[in-house]
């Protein structure tokens, strides 16, 4: 009952942290808005977002395109919430494999200790010394363009840094009494660190995921940029902004092609970041003593 309600009380004091965080209550609501509206307004738009129509073609924002339309016609405000959906779904489902692969690792790296741990960490430390990048470019450009393989090329390079915090938490933890309590109890150690240990670190890897996302945004973007990303008739805010880049660079004008969908994507990435820099204080531990 003490530890609940301690737990409670805790659980409380981050959420008035958090509320108190400004920024990051400004970057939660940009966020919630941003989801809404690129999961509703595909379903009530008048426009497809692959519908063509050839005389509309390059149109400026109007009432009727509130964003203008691109070089096939097609309406760029729900193709807009479209690439939204889908640059979002990427960087969701990337961090959710990087942190399953991170998590996994450093929590039996940390808890096994030894030559175990110093062989993981030493693979860990090989990984960060290759050209990451250069490795989802290859791995695209050999197996071709497969959202599944987008998926896991861009989370199989993020769980590094994971796999780190997570052992360095372990570390710290493993010896502690409650710990120690349940090892006395007879539990097996696959059943100490995945029922007692990891549900602990539920702090800092939410926080590092909510980092996570919008650094594998700008990958995807990145990567759709170069052509490797989503493949068409799918669309992304990366693969948009570099349709109206190609555009503008023949054109010289349609400056709606880049500003709109690159201003999603910012406003998206802000949002993330600041929500994670909220989600950081609230969660520290030494700054909960301090208020």
């Amino acid at each position: 009952m003490t530890a609940s309600v301690i737990a409670a009380g805790a659980s409380s004091a981050s959420w008035q942290a958090f509320r108190r965080h400004r920024a990051a209550t400004a970057g939660a609501a940009a966020l919630a808005v941003m989801l809404l509206f690129c999961l509703l307004w595909p379903l009530v738009s008048p426009h497809a977002y692959d519908a063509q129509d050839l005389t509309r073609q390059l149109e400026p924002p109007s009432p009727e395109h509130p964003c203008g339309t691109d070089l096939a016609g097609r309406d760029l405000l729900v193709r807009i919430a479209h690439g939204g959906r889908m640059s979002l779904l990427v960087g969701l489902v990337a961090t959710l494999v990087s942190l399953l692969i991170g998590v996994t690792w450093g929590a039996i790296a940390g808890y096994a200790g030894g030559r175990l741990d110093h062989l993981m960490m030493r693979i860990v430390d090989l990984l960060y010394s290759l050209p990451f990048m250069f490795f989802v470019i290859l791995l695209v450009t050999y197996f071709g363009r497969s959202l599944v393989l987008l998926f896991i090329a861009l989370g199989a390079v993020q769980w590094l840094t994971m796999s780190r915090i997570v052992r360095g938490q372990v570390l710290s933890l493993k010896s502690q009494p409650f710990v120690e309590a349940a090892r006395a109890l007879g539990a097996s150690s696959p059943a100490i660190l995945f029922r007692h240990i990891v549900p602990n670190l539920l702090g800092p890897v939410i926080v590092y995921a909510t980092l996570t996302v919008p650094s594998v945004m700008l990958e995807e973007a990145f990567l759709s940029f170069l052509g490797l990303g989503v493949s068409p008739p799918q669309t992304s805010w990366g693969l948009l902004t570099a349709e109206g880049a190609a555009a503008i660079s023949i054109l010289r004008t349609n400056w709606w092609l880049v500003v709109f969908p690159g201003a999603a994507l910012s406003t998206t990435l802000f949002a993330l970041n600041y929500l994670g820099d909220g989600l950081r204080d609230a969660l520290d531990p030494r700054r909960a003593r301090e208020r």
